[in-house]
């Protein structure tokens, strides 16, 4: 009988240290010596009033930029670039336009970003294959066989023999 409720009084037990310890330390004592403080000269507090003040920044003109140098040096090149001359992509009516079909353009595909690591507690129902309905079993069931068609359609599995 006792093991029954043996963790009931080991909360009750928590609970009343707790309530213990809490008023220990709120507890307040105020002493109550008054022939102390009859002794002690208390004064008014010297109230002091300060000016308020600003500082006044002076502003200074920016300093003259230092004057230009009266012969220039022609420094000669070590290297000899060559400049390459873009051609111009304008076009008027005399140049021919070609003209794209749909079909030499090229979809490209983006993959998306996966994570990595997906905790197995956040996964809650598993993966169903689209079309599969029913039970969480006949679910299960028409997955494995929509994978296994699939493998067989898409890949040559005689290979491996």
């Amino acid at each position: 009988m006792v093991g029954a409720y043996s963790k009931i009084f080991f909360q009750l037990g928590l609970l009343l240290s707790l309530v213990i310890i809490y008023t220990a330390m709120e507890w307040k004592t105020v002493d109550r010596n008054v022939d102390e403080l009859a002794s002690l000269n208390i004064q008014e507090e010297e109230i002091i009033d300060i000016p308020i003040t600003e500082r006044i920044l002076e502003v200074k003109p920016p300093p003259p930029p230092p004057p230009a140098p009266e012969v220039i040096e022609v420094v000669a090149n070590e290297k000899d670039i060559e400049e390459t001359v873009l051609e111009s992509t304008e076009t008027d009516e005399s140049e021919m336009v070609e003209v794209i079909q749909m079909e030499d353009i090229e979809e490209v595909v983006e993959e998306e970003e996966i994570e990595k690591d997906i905790p197995f507690a956040i996964i809650e129902e598993p993966p169903v294959f689209p079309g599969c309905k029913g039970t969480k079993e006949q679910k299960k069931k028409c997955l494995q066989e929509k994978i296994t068609q699939h493998v067989a359609k898409s890949y040559n599995t005689n290979l491996s023999k």
